[in-house]
């Protein structure tokens, strides 16, 4: 379903990083900052080598050529059997000094180090190429079913009969012709056997794939019909944004534009003052009330105070419009602060049954907006919500510093 909130992305370069935000209505929605000597590896491919297997943990340590060795549970090793919820042993599957081909699906958070898997996925345009795999998925951001059902037709005419490996279908493929279709498949599938080649003609731990970088990622990944235009303030940059659009992104070279005005483009659009706020414990609601974030290294804790706000009805009515209030709240700083994991709501008591189930449903609602999976869990018996949203990579405050 297409949204009737128009979107703006800005792109802020300097010799030290590369910022990214989403603006959604004006209001900026998320953040992202890829600095110049730490770049993510997420979605990059290695030739690793398997350094340490600890059957206890059923995990294994794989070297893949960075400063630390990265973690590959036994879960996140690709069983072709999907049936089979148990399968082999880690140690009968992996042996040290071995070679494995890997990719990055989760940074280094913390102590943590970086999650690996074996089931291989390269990102398009418009599709996600499984080589493993045999099927085609859609988005599930493509609710309609006769539509869901007519891509997957397009796309299995498109497919070579001879060539393996499955798919899912982008919410930008929506529109996609025929031609842009086959465009994309076509070079995943080249892409591909040059990983596999490489993969066979080295032995030292080595990087084989590198994902785009943040500024042409957001071009792939972030850009959709509601995007009116992309402002980046580096004529250097914009230039290799053009290029790139002008070769895989023809409809939306149109909207990338060069930042040329004096005030810096994050302030023009106060995205530096969001960024404090967000690094801020409290967070003030328009009522009056307010939110208080804590983050511990299991879980977040995020709860809600009327504060100030008295109403002007009954109490319930009071505790309900600040509860709602608070809803969009937390669903735009988890967002903009790039919050995941296990997530703990305390949300002022309700007794009445509807509200707590309307509360629950405009979580719900607010989330679906977010790129990232979140599933809401409802209340605890102690009047808590539970609810998780997924985490590859580190929060804004662990980015952008104290």
């Amino acid at each position: 379903m297409k949204s009737t909130v128009s979107n703006e992305i800005l792109v802020n370069i300097t010799a030290q990083e590369i910022r990214v935000a989403l603006m959604e209505g004006g209001v900026v929605q998320e953040l992202h900052i890829e600095q110049a000597n730490n770049p993510g590896v997420i979605g990059n491919i290695y030739n690793g080598r398997i350094s340490r297997v600890l059957p206890g943990m059923q995990a294994a340590f794989i070297d893949i050529g960075l400063d630390c060795p990265a973690f590959l549970h036994v879960t996140d090793i690709f069983n072709p059997h999907q049936g089979d919820k148990i399968g082999r042993p880690i140690e009968k599957m992996l042996h040290e000094g071995e070679n494995i081909l890997v990719q990055v699906i989760k940074d280094s958070i913390g102590n943590k180090k970086a999650r690996l898997s074996t089931q291989i996925s390269i990102v398009g345009r418009m599709l996600v190429y499984l080589p493993q795999e045999s099927s085609i998925a859609i988005s599930q951001r493509i609710e309609d079913k006769i539509e869901r059902e007519l891509l997957r037709e397009k796309l299995q005419r498109l497919i070579p009969a001879v060539e393996e490996g499955g798919y899912i279908i982008r919410t930008m493929a929506r529109a996609a012709s025929e031609a842009s279709l086959l465009a994309d498949v076509r070079y995943l599938h080249k892409l591909w056997l040059n990983i596999k080649k490489d993969f066979l003609s080295t032995f030292l731990p080595t990087l084989l794939y590198q994902d785009l970088n943040l500024s042409h990622r957001i071009l792939r990944d972030f850009v959709n019909d509601d995007t009116v235009r992309i402002l980046v303030d580096s004529q250097e940059i914009f230039q290799k944004m053009i290029i790139f659009t002008q070769e895989y992104m023809t409809d939306i070279t149109k909207r990338v534009e060069c930042y040329i005005g004096k005030p810096p483009l994050f302030d023009l659009y106060r995205v530096e003052d969001e960024v404090v706020k967000s690094l801020a414990r409290q967070v003030n609601l328009k009522s009056g009330g307010y939110l208080v974030f804590d983050q511990t290294e299991a879980l977040i804790v995020v709860d809600v105070n009327t504060g100030k706000f008295v109403g002007v009805y009954s109490f319930e009515d009071t505790i309900l419009k600040t509860n709602l209030e608070a809803v969009f709240a937390i669903a735009h700083q988890l967002r903009l602060r790039n919050l995941g994991g296990i997530i703990v709501i305390d949300f002022i008591d309700m007794e009445n049954k509807e509200h707590r189930s309307t509360v629950l449903v405009e979580l719900r609602k607010a989330l679906m907006r977010d790129r990232m999976r979140s599933t809401v869990h409802g209340f605890t018996k102690l009047g808590l919500v539970e609810m998780t949203r997924k985490r590859i990579q580190g929060n804004l405050a662990s980015v952008v510093g104290p």
